[in-house]
């Protein structure tokens, strides 16, 4: 997640109440009901653990990079009654936010989860078996050398029996600049995802997460990410040059209409197309 505070825009006919709904949402909740998907995600951390590993037994320190909220680390230690984790980020706000409305929640459980406010590249209590930097996150580390230093710090502390996972994205309209709009059924909302700005030469980007209203308002720039938009290739020889000899590549499956299924396979190619998702997955 990003750290920007949003700005409030009216876009209807009656400013006295067109404003309210934008005014009143909380943009973390939005983001998440919006972009998260945590269930499916830990989902896929351990079907892949699996696939690696090859073994039944069930990975139970879980590490969140770039937590934001720390969703994830809410629904990693709610599975198993023995599973903890730890979140790093460098955004309080966000850290609070999630302490609050998604770790102080599990009662009890909370006590297994570990928030931290410092940089992905310090060390953790103790080694993750699955340590994961999720929604693009990485991407912020816009020089070479930043990012190398932080995936040769992940691959310390990877131990033998663990994996690193990070999420991609591409395709031509990755590098558009276009504005996309998604409805949103649970809240009755429009997230809508606007790249503003790509320059090729150096491949930074410059995206945006707007909301809007049924009431005619809109929660502009609730987020905003510059990042450094990594090609597979690159992200894969940083990896190996950070000491991951096990680096695995898996994109979503698309239907007979061309629309993502939310399934990913493993797949060391990938399909031309305007817009894909994928993950990799590092081991040792």
């Amino acid at each position: 997640m990003g750290s920007s505070q949003p700005r409030l825009q009216h876009i209807g006919n009656d400013k006295g109440a067109a404003r309210k709904r934008a005014e009143i949402e909380d943009r973390h909740d939005l983001y998440q009901r919006a972009v998260q998907d945590p269930e499916s995600d830990v989902d896929f951390l351990l079907r892949v653990y699996r696939e690696v590993h090859g073994s039944s037994k069930r990975p139970l320190h879980f590490r969140e990079d770039f937590c934001g909220t720390a969703i994830l680390c809410a629904t990693w230690v709610r599975r198993h009654p023995e599973a903890t984790a730890e979140g790093f980020d460098i955004d309080p706000e966000c850290l609070e936010w999630g302490r609050v409305h998604n770790v102080q929640p599990l009662g009890t459980a909370a006590a297994r989860v570990t928030l931290h406010r410092g940089d992905v590249r310090e060390k953790g209590e103790r080694p993750a078996q699955i340590r994961c930097a999720q929604n693009f996150s990485y991407q912020i580390l816009r020089e070479r050398s930043e990012l190398l230093d932080y995936f040769r710090r992940v691959y310390d502390e990877t131990p033998d029996d663990g994996i690193f996972v990070i999420d991609l994205y591409g395709g031509s309209e990755a590098v558009d600049e276009i504005e996309e709009e998604r409805e949103i059924e649970d809240g009755d909302f429009t997230y809508v995802w606007e790249q503003r700005s790509f320059h090729p030469g150096t491949g930074r980007t410059e995206c945006f997460i707007h909301f809007r209203f049924d009431d005619g308002s809109e929660m502009r720039e609730a987020f905003r990410y510059t990042w450094r938009l990594y090609s597979p290739p690159e992200l894969r020889d940083i990896l190996r040059e950070a000491g991951f000899g096990d680096i695995r590549l898996y994109f979503e499956e698309f239907d007979e209409d061309g629309d993502g299924t939310g399934h990913f396979a493993r797949d060391e190619d990938g399909e031309a197309c305007e817009g894909w998702l994928g993950y990799m997955v590092c081991a040792r």
